[in-house]
């Protein structure tokens, strides 16, 4: 084991048990600097007294080239922004499909990665048919995305149920250091898998061709990264973590947050999640 490994070990060491604390203290989150002090994060208005809000994960999934898909998004872009049902931190993930593609407008954002994760949710929600646009709450709940109504409906719903606490903190090498409690909440006999997201907000569009020719659209929370980053074994006391997390030259590193989220591989149910910006 070299240096460096042992050094970033002790750190993570030293973030589970500041996190520990930091939860005694009622901080739900916290950063790190470069000098080893913990800072709080700011206060959030639709807290209660000394209570954190319960993250709940809202997908959305969409495409450039759908008519239907701009209210959706500017729905999503207003829940990330005004977090408008008290109680809970709605982290927002648009996720944009590659099947419009071939009608008149390439998506820039789209992937044939995210088509797969929707085509996987619409097996396990009972064979349901996918389309666009399509928004999924915790991995439960999915309705038409521009229902804002049920969309609040479902992030209440969601909030009500307590969830195991997931910190984040960056070291001063760029590593994103996390920690899941104990998930108390997993379904017996299934499989809790721990995801990374790197998502961007303030991204801009001038559509050319295709359903929405001429429009501009604006989009928060896109999905540039996504992968499974490990899995929970039954009983495990949590778990810990430091993992690389990079990205590429073209994405605003200042409108950069990374998203880590425990989610059930065959319900699709997610039991955790928690958000944090890009060190400056």
């Amino acid at each position: 084991m070299n240096r460096r490994t042992i050094a970033v070990a002790v750190f993570a060491a030293g973030v589970v048990l500041v996190a520990r604390m930091a939860r005694q203290s009622g901080l739900s989150s916290f950063r790190i600097t470069s000098a080893g002090n913990v800072l709080a994060a700011p206060s959030l208005s639709n807290a209660g007294p000394n209570l954190s809000p319960t993250p709940v994960l809202v997908e959305l999934f969409t495409s450039e080239g759908c008519s239907s898909c701009p209210p959706a998004d500017a729905l999503l872009l207003r829940l990330g922004r005004t977090q408008p049902v008290s109680g809970t931190d709605a982290i927002v993930l648009e996720e944009h499909v590659d099947y419009w593609d071939r009608l008149g407008w390439k998506d820039p954002f789209s992937s044939g990665a995210v088509t797969a994760r929707q085509t996987e949710y619409g097996e396990a929600l009972g064979g349901r048919q996918i389309y666009t646009p399509q928004m999924i709450v915790d991995g439960r709940a999915e309705f038409v995305g521009s229902a804002e109504n049920k969309a609040l409906q479902a992030i209440r719903s969601a909030g009500a149920a307590s969830k195991p606490a997931v910190s984040l903190a960056w070291d001063k090498d760029g590593m994103l250091i996390i920690h899941i409690d104990v998930l108390g909440n997993a379904t017996r006999g299934d499989t809790p898998q721990v995801f990374l997201a790197v998502t961007e907000n303030m991204l801009h569009s001038d559509v050319k061709r295709g359903e929405n020719a001429g429009r501009s659209l604006q989009h928060d929370g896109v999905v540039r990264q996504l992968k499974t980053i490990a899995e929970i074994d039954a009983g495990s006391p949590g778990f810990s973590s430091a993992i690389a997390v990079r990205h590429a030259p073209e994405w605003n590193r200042a409108n950069l947050r990374a998203v880590v989220f425990v989610q059930e591989q065959r319900s699709r149910r997610v039991l955790a999640a928690s958000a944090i910006s890009f060190p400056s």
